[in-house]
């Protein structure tokens, strides 16, 4: 993809080195980002993060992610105008995901949903789920 920035290598990242330590990543070198809404604990979303977008996020209070698909860094929000404001950051207990509680503005999904999962619900039809029905 000609003219893009090119990813930053971890290397060259300014995350701080002690977060970076915490981090376990994939064999891409990212992490899971689950995105929720910090007033109401709504899953919104799920992206993917390097150590360069985690450095942006914690520093900007904008959500910065890796784009898989277009390889690119992109700040949600910065074309649509629906912006996630950072309140906090949290790496689990394993190091493999980051939890980025927003202030969402708009929809959080591309699709134009309010999240990426609604109307995505699954049927569940284990024994306990039934018993739940009646």
């Amino acid at each position: 993809m000609e003219g893009m920035p090119p990813r930053v290598p971890r290397d060259h990242s300014h995350l701080d080195p002690a977060i970076g330590a915490a981090l376990k990543r994939d064999s891409a070198g990212l992490v899971a980002a689950v995105v929720q809404k910090y007033d109401t604990n709504e899953v919104l979303m799920v992206g993917w993060m390097d150590d360069e977008a985690l450095h942006r996020t914690l520093t900007t209070g904008r959500a910065t992610y890796w784009s898989r698909s277009r390889q690119e860094y992109w700040v949600k929000g910065e074309t649509s105008g629906h912006v996630q404001h950072v309140k906090t950051v949290s790496i689990d207990c394993d190091g493999d995901v980051v939890l980025v509680r927003v202030d969402q503005v708009g929809p959080a999904c591309h699709t134009g949903t309010a999240t990426c999962f609604d109307g995505r619900e699954l049927p569940v039809t284990t024994p306990a789920a039934a018993e739940g029905a009646k």
